[in-house]
């Protein structure tokens, strides 16, 4: 009766999600088909925008690298969900999703922040395999660095989700399926947006240099945009300053360039400084959610930015590595979960940044 019971709230919490979830973030998604399954375009957070980093060294199953998350509902089974989250606030909605399924279904999720540094999160995925961890959500930044050792997982029969990053490179793990967005399709909405504005030039601004993701963002972005794209690291996100700077020089080298694309929410509103710095009426568009985005697309500073859903992105994996577990059930058919592209624009800024505000957007 209690496999039963737990199998219920599982369906309950899905329902009550997605009715939760009814109001589609895009106001006309620019042609992108938010429900379609394209598997072929590689997905990263963009932002590493970063949730809660850290933990206790002593937390059950982790290695001694990650934060235990108390379960509510009892239960006997261990998840690591192991990401390049460093600290800001993409990744904070990513971790709260991530609780939230874990005390729906009453497991222990093991956080494991990898603050954007492939080698530990291999350190995880190895500390979580030894452990005898009974699944693992990763995200998968450096696909160089870190399907191998999610291979052994599978091989050492362990459930394994992508997330965010690595819609390219799941099947070839072996992993169950990946939760997120296709960051090609983004990246083509975007350029959309551009060539409906009338921008000539737009530069294509990015915050991690090892980030597959983010190079597929701007990809997408060329391949739809009618103009002239430059592409360029524009610094992390750690220091603001040193990005406004970078894009400053750029723009003030190039005064064709006329729109910025930001690839996570926090380079977009260097972007915005730096154009209004250099004194540029320079349309300026970005990826995922901040409270600091929202205000700044209220006020008509910044055009629009892909929402890609991270809360989902915590949500889904749990709630599917459980049911995977505990009743054979798997998802998406063979083809990536799609939690994105939408876009929030000032038609509906408002509606959302109440979300934002509770820390579910």
């Amino acid at each position: 009766m209690r496999k039963r019971y737990k199998l219920v709230a599982v369906l309950a919490a899905i329902v009550m999600l997605a009715a939760a979830c009814g109001n589609d973030t895009s106001d006309d998604n620019a042609g992108v088909d938010n429900g379609s399954a394209e598997g072929g375009d590689s997905g990263a957070d963009g932002g590493g925008d970063g949730g809660d980093t850290g933990g206790d060294a002593g937390d059950e199953g982790d290695g001694g690298g990650g934060e235990a998350v108390d379960q509510t509902q009892g239960g006997d089974l261990t998840f690591n969900m192991i990401t390049h989250s460093d600290d800001g606030p993409f990744w904070s909605v990513v971790k709260r999703g991530a609780e939230a399924a874990a005390a729906d279904v009453g497991v222990t999720l093991i956080w494991n922040p990898g603050n954007n540094d492939p080698q530990v999160m291999v350190q995880d995925i190895e500390a979580a395999i030894a452990a005898g961890t009974d699944g693992i959500a990763a995200s998968l930044p450096d696909p160089d660095a870190l399907t191998g050792p999610l291979q052994r997982a599978v091989e050492a029969g362990i459930p394994v989700y992508t997330l965010n990053s690595g819609v390219d490179f799941y099947k070839e793990i072996g992993a169950t399926t990946h939760i997120g967005q296709t960051e090609v399709v983004a990246g083509n909405g975007a350029g959309e947006r551009f060539n409906a504005a009338g921008a000539q030039h737009v530069l294509c601004v990015f915050q991690e240099e090892a980030n597959i993701g983010l190079n597929e963002r701007c990809q997408g972005l060329e391949e739809t945009f009618d103009g002239d794209v430059t592409v360029a690291f524009g610094g992390l996100d750690t220091d603001q300053t040193a990005q406004e700077n970078t894009i400053n020089a750029i723009l003030a080298e190039d005064e064709s360039i006329d729109a910025v694309l930001g690839t996570g929410p926090v380079i977009a509103i260097s972007a915005l400084r730096a154009s209004q710095a250099v004194g540029r009426d320079a349309m300026i568009g970005g990826f995922d959610i901040t409270p600091e985005i929202i205000d700044a697309i209220e006020a008509g500073d910044i055009a629009f930015t892909v929402d890609q859903q991270q809360y989902l992105q915590g949500y889904l994996p749990v709630i599917l590595m459980y049911l995977e577990v505990t009743n054979q059930n798997t998802a998406g058919g063979g083809l990536p979960v799609l939690t994105g592209p939408g876009f929030v624009t000032p038609d509906n800024a408002a509606e959302v940044k109440a979300l934002v505000a509770a820390g579910t957007r």
